[in-house]
């Protein structure tokens, strides 16, 4: 019988290496790492893993390539008999994508594109899992008291979230027409240990650290900060070997946080963390960042009634957070 093996596209990122951690702790498993490793591939994530449980490495390879060309049949020997994918490798900056929304069709869907016919023509029947991991802003703007369900319409504000909706519907055509055992998940704001310093909970930690004013997006009137479900990585890792053990494939589920909170009640509760002040400003949202939406929110209970909810409160999974990144302020790119 052979051995299954785990192919994790973006590995050296920031929430798929929390994945590929768990995969190796909690699972016998084979992992395989895909990347590219440009802006927010970092090699340094998996070291730091790895260097802590060296017996994991005989288990570990990581081979590079960039998911806009096909993978050839050297990439192919490389990866070897890969049994299940998990899809994270994606372009993911709003303000980039913007600017360049071609890079973001080429990065997300002609890359998951390519995935998919690789997939399909070396795998066959040998694949028992692909994972594409997609995003909550494929569902646009959510007004008060509104949380999308998995299959709600979508209305995409930005090129980055069509190119993930684009994508999205890519992987729903390959299983419906090649029968591929494909599911598909939503998260919204992941933060945790080794986040890039550009997100917003390690940039509040620096400038709280610091002694500097953060800037908070809020609504025209300046009134109401953006509000998200914030949840942590290692509970996303967790959600993610759950739906490998206990999801139906071609369904989608949503990946939510145990609480809603808006950026100024965050940025409060990560100085009070600290015992710091904090020192802010709110300004208008849609004039400094349009194509960016005031508020996401998705509905948790497909996942809740399938028995899986974040293991942890979310004021002590930000906690650890925020201690983690002072104990290693390297990841907030202090000197």
């Amino acid at each position: 019988m052979t051995k299954e093996k785990v192919l994790v596209t973006g590995g050296a990122g920031f929430i798929g290496h929390h994945i590929i951690e768990n995969l190796l702790r909690d699972t016998d498993y084979d992992v395989v790492s895909l990347d590219r490793l440009d802006v927010s591939g970092d090699l340094s994530r998996l070291q730091d893993v790895l260097n802590k449980n060296p017996e994991w490495k005989s288990r570990f390879s990581v081979v590079w390539h960039d998911l806009k060309a096909p993978l050839n049949t050297l990439v192919c020997k490389r990866l070897g008999g890969v049994t299940h994918i998990l899809h994270l490798a994606a372009g993911s900056h709003v303000d980039r994508s913007i600017q360049w929304p071609m890079e973001f069709v080429m990065d997300n869907v002609v890359g998951t594109a390519n995935l998919l016919e690789y997939a399909r023509n070396n795998l066959k029947d040998n694949l028992k899992f692909f994972l594409y991991f997609s995003t909550d802003e494929v569902f646009g703007p959510a007004g008060d008291g509104v949380f999308y369900k998995e299959n709600d319409r979508y209305d995409s504000g930005n090129p980055y979230s069509a190119s993930k909706a684009g994508a999205e519907e890519l992987c729903v055509a390959y299983a419906n027409t090649y029968q591929m055992p494909i599911m598909i998940t939503h998260t919204m704001n992941v933060f945790g240990h080794r986040q890039h310093p550009e997100k917003y909970i390690p940039l509040v930690i620096d400038k709280v650290n610091k002694g500097e004013e953060i800037t908070i997006h809020a609504n025209r009137e300046c009134t109401e900060a953006g509000q998200r479900h914030y949840v942590h990585a290692s509970d996303v890792a967790e959600a993610v070997l759950f739906l490998i053990e206990h999801g139906t494939v071609r369904e989608k589920y949503n990946i939510v946080g145990e609480r809603e909170v808006d950026n100024l009640e965050l940025a409060m509760m990560i100085a009070d963390i600290m015992e710091k002040p904090l020192k802010y400003k709110l300004v208008d949202f849609h004039s400094s960042r349009p194509g960016h939406d005031l508020r996401y929110a998705l509905c948790g209970e497909k996942m809740k009634n399938l028995g899986w909810q974040p293991s942890k409160n979310f004021y002590e999974r930000l906690r650890e957070a925020v201690e983690w990144t002072l104990e290693n302020d390297e990841w907030l790119g202090v000197e």
